[in-house]
């Protein structure tokens, strides 16, 4: 996980100190405040038939294991600083070894370790135990359990994940050290990925926006299938005829939905808006702002409107790194229904079946073509990017 440029409208609230306690308790009791607040009141005719998430996790809460700090502090050597692998807006993550619940052998596993101060950090604690102790899909990273501890030297908040040895989407489209990703294997993770997305929206009892899509959230394991990370500014999503949920803006400068910034209405489709970012990205090879590139190429979402779909210039905005390893009508597919995802008006953004549909197709076309982008663009091959 890299450091997030995140925007908040929350405010900061008082130090919480308060004497050692048992977790589950607390997690069921400040989530369920925390999550009506986010959510928009129903109207008369449509009377929620569906649970919360904090009701639903309630059911399912025994299937998390319920770590000491002393056994994460064994598994990272007492948090090791060789052992980070990644850090976040709100801690940090270690890589570590504990014993499965058999007790037999070993298993690697991934311990993030929330901010010690500050509230903030405990309601992404909140939202990341119950959202994932609820869903279970293949492209969703899988929680293992936690650790919850008030004390005099400030709140202990760690979770533990199943460990994602390929580290990040963003780690292999930015990295410096990282050969290039394959285009083929770019499609296969944004595919994996909408997998995952279509199942928090439509797959459990409760619809879930995950409000953070984004390619540092996409993690690859060591097949390279992707699985969305980080729930922690996940919410539910509206119910009945509610059409959106109203909440505090936050996520990642140049991910969120416009609709989103502006007014603090939080749509599902407002993934779908992030998800077109992401696929820009993998096109390109460029985040979605780079301030070290000229004024002119800084966000993303602008440069790339210089080079239309259907213009003969549209090859310039490859990532350079393919080496015209493509074919170029899926790209232009790919970039198709990434302007979809991007229009301004969230309705007219296409549903996440739509998006499977079409990327399934893109793969299938680049799986069977060995086609290349024609010979005027490898000229450019020197471009300076």
């Amino acid at each position: 996980m890299s450091k997030m440029n995140c925007f908040s409208l929350f405010k900061k609230k008082k130090k919480h100190n308060g004497k050692k306690s048992n977790s589950a308790p607390e997690l069921r009791k400040q989530t369920t405040e925390d999550t009506s607040a986010n959510r928009v009141s129903k109207s008369a005719n449509s009377a929620s038939s569906s649970r919360s998430i904090p009701e639903l996790y309630r059911e399912r809460e025994h299937n998390l294991r319920v770590f000491t700090l002393t056994e994460l502090r064994e598994a990272t050597n007492d948090f090791n600083k060789l052992l980070k692998i990644g850090e976040g807006g709100f801690g940090s993550v270690y890589k570590g070894t504990i014993k499965p619940p058999n007790g037999k052998g070993n298993l690697t596993v991934a311990i993030k370790r929330l901010n010690r101060y500050g509230m903030q950090g405990h309601k992404e604690f909140l939202a990341e135990v119950h959202f994932l102790g609820v869903v279970d899909h293949p492209n969703l990273v899988k929680l293992l359990g936690y650790c919850a501890i008030d004390g005099e030297r400030g709140i202990q908040r760690l979770l533990v994940y199943e460990y994602m040895k390929n580290k990040s989407l963003e780690h292999h489209l930015f990295g410096k050290n990282t050969p290039p990703l394959p285009w083929i294997t770019r499609l296969k993770i944004m595919l994996d990925a909408a997998e995952g997305l279509e199942y928090l929206h439509q797959g459990i009892e409760v619809p879930v926006i995950f409000r953070d899509f984004k390619s540092s959230n996409v993690l690859l394991d060591e097949n390279m299938n992707a699985k969305l990370s980080d729930f922690g500014m996940a919410r539910e999503g509206p119910t009945g005829d509610d059409t959106h949920v109203s909440t505090a803006p936050v996520g990642t400068f140049g991910y969120a939905a416009p609709e989103y910034v502006d007014t603090g209405h939080l749509k599902q489709k407002s993934d779908i808006y992030s998800f077109g970012v992401v696929l820009y990205e993998i096109l390109t090879g460029r985040r979605a702002i780079e301030r070290n590139r000229p004024t002119a190429e800084q966000k993303l979402l602008d440069w790339v409107k210089q080079y239309s779909v259907d213009s003969k210039m549209f090859y310039m905005i490859m990532d350079f790194r393919l080496r015209n390893q493509y074919p170029l009508s899926s790209a232009r597919k790919v970039a198709k229904l990434a302007d979809r995802c991007l229009v301004k008006e969230a309705e007219g953004r296409p549903d996440l079946s739509e998006i499977i549909e079409v990327l399934k197709g893109a793969v299938t076309e680049s799986e069977g073509s060995s086609s290349r982008v024609t010979s005027h663009s490898q000229v450019d091959l020197n471009h300076k990017y």
